[in-house]
């Protein structure tokens, strides 16, 4: 009899079906913050053995697959590696201007001294992997290659700051999330700018003219997303043709994704106590007022989150699971030679992001502090910070899109290799560090003692 009261159903929740012992562990899986490292860790070792193995040949001309589409005179055709890395990375940088926006307008950026510490770091980290980059390749045949070893990978920043658990605070956390996320933003204006092709200024108005319906549609106050889906879409084929690379099309977008909700909570409980009242009837179809109340309802619960947030939450999964392993499978295959560890383009863009970025974090926050623009959270110390700055040397997904377009066939290789091993160094430096601080700590903590400031 007890075990039977365990199974009564609550009246309070959803009705349970089948399928729910799959569905509840997958979504844990999902909602678990190293998940989106994890997976993207293990694709790109996958990538990486397959280029190095006797199926390469294969696994490489897969990705060169044409894919298109041809109707007359129009024709749309591309590699698939191209429609992966034009297409589906519009939606992760959609996810990433959404996470900016909502950070600036609704998290921890609104605190305009706080957010100052991490656009300062992000800046820092930007320009002096950059300056470094140069100063050892200027006049030669990679130099055109110094916006690779700018931009700091999200998920694997987060997956190293998990290992770690709750022995780090909190502070850290959401100033590297800061950080990358101004930092990916940054990423995406350099390729914008830097390696975009000759501009067709017809196409570009197309896409400032969608830009401009978009808006008009939100002050009009549509809601439906697969009008804004179409809207994109139009937005996409005209800045892809306009010489700017389309995937500026996901940060604009997102950038103008509305932060505040229609339906407010008040107006969503009192939609739900007509609900509730409305007595019930034997009419289970028709345009009857109980119908009408629970469209209203449905409507209502769905608007009561903004649409930033509910992007968010449908989004994440997707690009964390699907589009960004996706991408490292087809962009960290690189067949390694001993050969190419000694090349001129590795050996830059290592020294990059080993050096540069933690150096670059770390001046640029300390000079943000000093000079009073920005302020430091108390538990946020700068050995925390010297840490951070050498996980965002953790250049990876943004270092490997921006390599594609800047790096001529001969020295693509060549960068990739400097990127896996750099990211990996990174890691293993930062992390290492963020271990010997917590370790420290507990032993302070022990001696009844205080974690002196680093």
């Amino acid at each position: 009899m007890k075990h039977e009261q365990n199974h009564v159903e609550s009246p309070s929740q959803l009705p349970p079906e089948r399928i729910d012992w799959l569905n509840k562990p997958v979504a844990r899986f999902i909602h678990f913050g190293t998940s989106a490292g994890a997976v993207l860790l293990i694709f790109s070792i996958v990538a990486m053995v397959l280029a190095n193995s006797p199926w390469s040949g294969g696994f490489l001309r897969f990705w060169e697959t044409e894919i298109g589409v041809n109707a007359g005179s129009f024709e749309v055709s591309r590699p698939l590696r191209g429609w992966i890395n034009d297409g589906l990375m519009t939606i992760f940088f959609f996810v990433i201007a959404l996470e900016l926006k909502r950070e600036v307008v609704l998290g921890e950026m609104r605190n305009l001294r706080i957010a100052a510490l991490s656009v300062f770091a992000a800046i820092g980290g930007m320009v002096t992997p950059a300056l470094f980059y140069l100063t050892i390749q200027m006049g030669q045949p990679g130099q055109g290659g110094w916006g690779t070893v700018m931009a700091t990978d999200t998920a694997f920043v987060i997956g190293c700051l998990a290992l770690l658990g709750s022995r780090i605070p909190q502070s850290l956390r959401i100033f590297m999330l800061s950080l990358a996320i101004v930092d990916d933003v940054g990423a995406i204006l350099v390729v914008a700018i830097g390696y975009g092709h000759d501009f067709n200024w017809l196409a570009l108005g197309l896409a400032a003219s969608g830009f401009v319906v978009v808006f008009g549609m939100g002050w009009l106050g549509i809601r439906h997303m697969g009008i804004y889906s179409l809207a994109g879409i139009f937005i996409w084929i005209a800045m892809d043709a306009s010489g700017v690379h389309a995937t500026v099309t996901g940060v604009v977008l997102g950038l103008m994704t509305p932060t505040r909700s229609w339906v407010s909570d008040r107006r969503l409980r009192s939609i739900l106590n007509r609900v509730v009242a409305h007595p019930s009837g034997d009419h289970w179809s028709g345009d009857t007022e109980d119908r009408k109340e629970l469209r209203m309802a449905e409507t209502a619960a769905r608007e009561t989150l903004s649409p930033v947030e509910r992007l968010e939450m449908a989004l994440l999964p997707w690009v964390g699971l699907g589009i960004m392993p996706l991408f490292a499978l087809a962009n960290a295959g690189v067949p390694v030679s001993l050969s190419g560890l000694g090349g001129s383009v590795t050996v830059a863009v290592i020294i990059g992001f080993a050096l540069g970025k933690p150096i670059g974090v770390f001046a640029f926050s300390w000079l943000a502090v000093r000079t009073g623009v920005a302020v430091r959270p108390p538990d946020l110390s700068w050995a925390l910070l010297a840490a951070g700055g050498f996980l965002a040397g953790i250049g990876f997904t943004m270092a490997l899109f921006i390599a594609n377009l800047a790096f001529e066939p001969d020295l693509i290789n060549d960068a990739k290799i400097g990127i896996l091993i750099a990211s990996v160094l990174s890691a293993v430096a930062g992390t290492g560090m963020l271990a010997v601080w917590s370790s420290r700590r507990r032993r302070e903590e022990c001696r009844g003692g205080t974690l002196e400031d680093g």
